[in-house]
């Protein structure tokens, strides 16, 4: 068993969100096989963070590859998520989507919930279920300063069909196919070919 390690995360980040497709994290006696991410570019894609926010450009200059970038999403879930950079394109990947593999009752007390496609189908519910929250954020998952027995492992295989679709829940950017899922998991937040485009009015004319 061995941890993905910095230099995978420096690549394209669509390239790194789709092959996360099928490796498993590993957290503090938790762990899940990902089965859906959504990429983020750091240049010329109005709904990553760095588009509004100095503090998430500072934090991709400031930071290496394979850090976890942690927010508070609309006021309610921790969101995890993975810097990549030194690439084609730098960017953030969201981890959406986990098929739980261990430490199930640990999961299931802390989303009060007992079935397995309900503890981590969305990234605020795998957040919850594993344990991050905003003390993470900026915590190294790959390289050094890596957690004991934490971070990512890249399968023997990979058995999943991973198919490509538009982001979920964003109002700028949103016809981008960059949400990456196991067509078939059950495990997925949104399935293939179900997210709908938001409608987007038009400005109004001035009287």
């Amino acid at each position: 068993m061995s941890y993905l390690t910095r230099d995978f995360f420096e690549r394209d980040v669509l390239t790194v969100a789709r092959d996360l497709i099928g490796v498993e994290l590993v957290w503090k006696g938790c762990a899940g096989i990902i089965v859906e991410t959504e990429a983020y570019a750091v240049e010329g894609d109005l709904a990553c963070h760095t588009a509004t926010r100095p503090s998430s450009r500072e934090f991709v200059k400031s930071h290496p590859s394979g850090t976890a970038y942690v927010y508070f999403n609309y006021g309610m879930y921790w969101l995890f998520n993975l810097l990549v950079k030194g690439g084609a394109q730098d960017g953030l990947i969201l981890i959406r989507a986990l098929e739980p593999t261990c430490g199930i009752p640990q999961m299931q007390q802390r989303r009060h919930r007992e079935k397995l496609h309900e503890l981590c189908s969305g990234p605020g519910k795998l957040a919850l279920a594993l344990g991050f929250d905003g003390s993470h954020h900026g915590l190294p998952m790959a390289g050094k300063g890596r957690p004991a027995g934490c971070g990512l492992i890249k399968p023997a295989t990979a058995p999943f069909e991973v198919v490509s679709d538009i982001r979920v829940g964003i109002s700028q950017a949103v016809d981008y196919p960059w949400r990456f899922l196991s067509r078939h998991s059950p495990h997925l937040s949104v399935k293939h070919g179900k997210v709908k485009l938001p409608i987007i009015k038009p400005p109004r004319c001035p009287k």
